[in-house]
């Protein structure tokens, strides 16, 4: 099984990649861990040692889950012939959930550090529909309708394993 899962910051990609891997067994890459450089907030990698990372990643396992908002680093997963899952809530779900998650210690040194970030991650969120490039609306249905594999774009914020009922059902 072969997972890539894109949508907007906030979305419920990582809740949704972290339940479908603990629950399948499968490695898991947060793309986040390879676009920026470690140890720093919004500095970003050379993208193409970010691409070698997830491709390297997909070559290793016969079945994984990636998770992102880089349409660019999403786009790697493709000749591997995943399932793509767009997750698009909305912007007010995404904005909800960012407000309300948990402290996320891969990404800051403490709670505080990831609260101070708040506001320019919420007005990021927010732009989503008027951004341009990988990381924007327009980015991501650019990629989905470009990809001729399995695909589904999930437009309401459902229970994890409600969606992993139903990509076992799809053929995942």
């Amino acid at each position: 099984m072969k997972i890539v899962i894109m949508g907007n910051s906030g979305s419920g990609k990582s809740t949704l990649a972290r339940y479908v891997a603990t629950e399948c067994g499968l490695p898991l890459l947060d793309l986040d861990t390879v676009a920026w450089q470690p140890g720093k907030v919004a500095v970003p990698r050379d993208s193409v040692l970010a691409q070698q990372d997830v491709d390297s990643f997909c070559q290793r396992s016969a079945g994984w889950v990636v998770e992102g908002c880089y349409a660019d680093l999403v786009a790697v997963t493709l000749p591997y012939d995943p399932l793509l899952l767009f997750l698009d809530p909305g912007t007010e779900v995404c904005l909800r959930n960012c407000q309300s998650r948990p402290w996320e210690s891969h990404k800051y040194a403490s709670p505080l550090a990831q609260n101070e970030m708040l506001p320019l991650l919420l007005a990021w969120v927010a732009a989503y529909e008027t951004r341009e490039g990988p990381l924007s609306l327009r980015g991501h249905v650019a990629l989905y309708e470009r990809y001729v594999g399995r695909k589904q774009r999930l437009r309401e914020q459902l229970p994890a394993s409600d969606i992993l009922r139903g990509m076992l059902a799809f053929g995942a």
